[in-house]
């Protein structure tokens, strides 16, 4: 087993148990206990585990958000993928609006450059990219900007979000679920991403495998409220299909 698929294998039980052993780690992999600390050492830098005495716990169980940059380190291969299948979902001419988030992010990145679109967006680095593209209309959101995200929320946002209307709306979350909707650990991001929802004709959401089953402090929207949730191939058949019977159209790229 390579090291990525390693630690990948350590990132999926420690979600699964809440917490994962070091000595226990080491024997079920049949590596040394210090290759397992190198391991969750190489995952807390990512930002997905945090070290505790003998072992490690996912950051979602501590209400733990990571930066924008821990999370463009992660699960790139399945969040390019998600990226290029979300392509399929845009207009061909029109308004969309992009949330902030790493897989949002990539999807900037591949915009075509043949169509006239309009991007409504609240993310800093997305309009960044974007803006000295010709046939790309950029409005960047007002309103403050959280440092770890790089997302601008507050009532500026959400106020110029009120009057606005686009005709889809590619969303991020750090966690959706049939029975919880979609979360996300802070309040104003929340808020902004329930702005978002009610601007938009569609709602397309981006979110790997990961996000799926995990539960956020602050509550910004339905399952149903979706019409189709991208994500990847990591994602069950069987989870799928739960999802896919609440109510969004399910896309495993």
């Amino acid at each position: 087993m390579y090291a990525e698929e390693r630690q990948q294998h350590i990132v999926g039980l420690a979600r699964a148990d809440g917490r994962v052993d070091v000595t226990e780690l080491a024997a079920e992999l049949q590596v040394t206990s210090e290759t397992v600390r190198r391991d969750l050492t190489i995952l807390e830098r990512q930002g997905v585990l945090r070290r505790v005495h003998g072992g490690a716990i996912p950051v979602e169980r501590l209400g733990f958000e990571p930066a924008l940059a821990a999370r463009n380190a992660v699960m790139t291969a399945e969040k390019d993928r998600i990226a290029k299948a979300a392509l399929a979902e845009l207009p061909e001419e029109g308004a969309v609006l992009l949330d902030a988030g790493s897989t949002t992010a990539r999807l900037a990145d591949l915009l075509p450059t043949d169509r006239a679109l309009t991007v409504v967006t609240n993310a800093v680095p997305v309009a960044l990219s974007l803006a000295s593209r010709p046939s790309i209309t950029v409005l960047l959101l007002g309103g403050r900007v959280r440092g770890r995200t790089l997302a601008s929320v507050d009532s500026w946002a959400t106020d110029a979000l009120a009057g606005t209307f686009v005709d889809v709306a590619f969303l991020a979350t750090n966690g959706v679920s049939v029975r919880r909707g979609l979360t996300t650990p802070d309040h104003a991001e929340a808020a902004t991403k329930r702005a978002m929802i009610a601007s938009a004709h569609r709602v397309v959401l981006l979110a790997d495998h990961t996000k799926v089953g995990v539960d956020h402090l602050a509550r910004f929207g339905d399952i149903e409220q979706v019409d189709t949730l991208i994500t990847d191939t990591g994602l069950d058949e069987r989870t799928a299909a739960e999802l896919e019977g609440a109510g969004p159209r399910v896309v495993r790229a």
